[in-house]
């Protein structure tokens, strides 16, 4: 992880609760906006999307590029954060 964001490492820091979709890495302002009025408003809801895709990477990018209109980078970034908390807290 040491290639990450200090947005990534915050977030894989510590247990998910109510955080807001904002905190995920690659999701800034703009984006999380998008993926509110989809009904993502915490990073949580987010994460069971990550979890019925069973973490696969390809589809989760593909996914959120579709649903908001984001980047690769962006998506990837957001994927590889809720990997790394999955990781350290499941």
């Amino acid at each position: 992880m040491s290639s990450t964001t200090q947005k990534h490492r915050n977030f894989v820091a510590e247990p998910m609760g109510e955080k807001p979709v904002t905190d995920l890495a690659g999701i800034a302002e703009v984006l999380g906006k998008r993926l509110v009025s989809h009904g993502f408003d915490r990073a949580y809801i987010v994460l069971g999307q990550f979890l019925l895709l069973k973490k696969d990477k390809e589809l989760f990018v593909d996914w959120l590029v579709d649903l908001i209109h984001c980047n690769v980078k962006q998506a990837s970034d957001c994927w590889q954060c809720l990997n790394d908390w999955c990781a350290e807290f499941l």
